[in-house]
């Protein structure tokens, strides 16, 4: 669900690389249909019930990757219903079609977003609950929903609290591509390369370093590997579980630029914006779980490399 837009596209190319049937639902309001096989995409809308019994009635699926939802801090608090509407209730559709067709596997993508401002740094997954913007909300209610679907249904999950996904394709032909884009790293890259004229940096008072924003930036292909390892997790009869993917180092706002000009050898003008709400000051993952228990380690966690691959994206970007 959700597999044609930046993490989901990843992950299909990941499947189809190991040999796994894979269909694609994805309503393309962010996915690219250019980002997967055309074969495998239906066009749709998670929340849409007769499109997913038609689907999951005619197929035998092994495993549900969730993957389609709204991402965007901001917005969500400028239009929490929307956020409420997709990330839950479609959500809970398609729960509720996985548990009229016998589907007995569900990875999450969920989100360092739940927990708020932190109350210690790396945070593992023992650190309290306590979303402070709808988009985090909306994760965690679906985190909460969970247990009682393994209860009544024996549905096991795997959820993936992502912290920053960030990087591309190694091979450059996938990559970030939203519309309007909010990640950090292409916005400061299309200011490297001429296309746009500044980077504007929101706030700059944090408890800091630097007075900027701190987040663990991961490569999604090491955030792809960590699916596949969950999907392997659930095969083999592991009960439910959730797991922090990052890389357990923090890169405050002012440090991912100097990377960008390191990579690309070119100045990037700044300009200050005031803070936008519900950004905490800090956010870096503590993965012990995931290696442990999973056995993942990222493969790619410079800052350097994850811009490096970001910026061959962009300059070879066909979508």
């Amino acid at each position: 669900m959700g597999g044609a837009g930046y993490i989901g596209s990843h992950m299909v190319h990941m499947l189809l690389s190991h040999k796994y049937e894979v269909v694609v639902i994805d309503d393309l309001s962010s996915g690219h249909c250019e980002a997967v096989p055309k074969d495998i995409l239906i066009k749709g809308d998670v929340g849409d019930v007769r499109l997913l019994e038609s689907i999951l009635s005619d197929n035998e699926f092994e495993a549900v990757f969730h993957f389609a939802s709204f991402i965007q801090v901001g917005e969500s608090n400028l239009n929490p219903a929307k956020y409420y509407s997709n990330n839950i209730a479609n959500t809970v559709s398609l729960l509720a079609a996985m548990v009229k067709y016998n589907i007995k596997k569900f990875i999450f993508s969920s989100t360092a977003a739940i927990y708020g401002d932190p109350k210690y740094i790396p945070i593992d997954e023992v650190h309290p609950i306590s979303p402070i913007n709808p988009y985090g909300l909306s994760k965690a209610i679906i985190e909460q929903l969970l247990p009682d679907y393994d209860r009544a249904y024996d549905m096991k999950y795997v959820c993936l609290r992502y912290f920053n996904a960030s990087g591309a394709h190694p091979d450059s032909n996938l990559g970030e591509a939203h519309n309007p884009e909010t990640h950090l790293i292409p916005l400061a890259l299309r200011v490297a390369m001429g296309l746009s004229p500044d980077f504007k940096l929101y706030g700059q008072d944090y408890e800091t370093h630097d007075g900027t924003c701190i987040r663990d930036y991961i490569h999604v292909w090491d955030l792809c590997y960590a699916h596949l390892l969950a999907l392997n997790y659930l095969r083999s009869g592991n009960v439910s579980n959730y797991f922090n993917l990052g890389n357990g180092s923090g890169h405050s706002v002012l440090e991912v630029l100097q990377a960008v000009e390191r990579v690309t050898d070119k100045r990037i003008l700044v300009k200050s914006m005031p803070p936008r709400g519900g950004d905490p000051s800090c956010l870096v993952a503590d993965s012990t779980k995931a290696r442990e228990i999973l056995g993942w380690a990222p493969s790619k966690p410079s800052i350097e490399t994850i811009v490096q691959d970001a910026f061959q994206w962009e300059v070879n970007k066909r979508f």
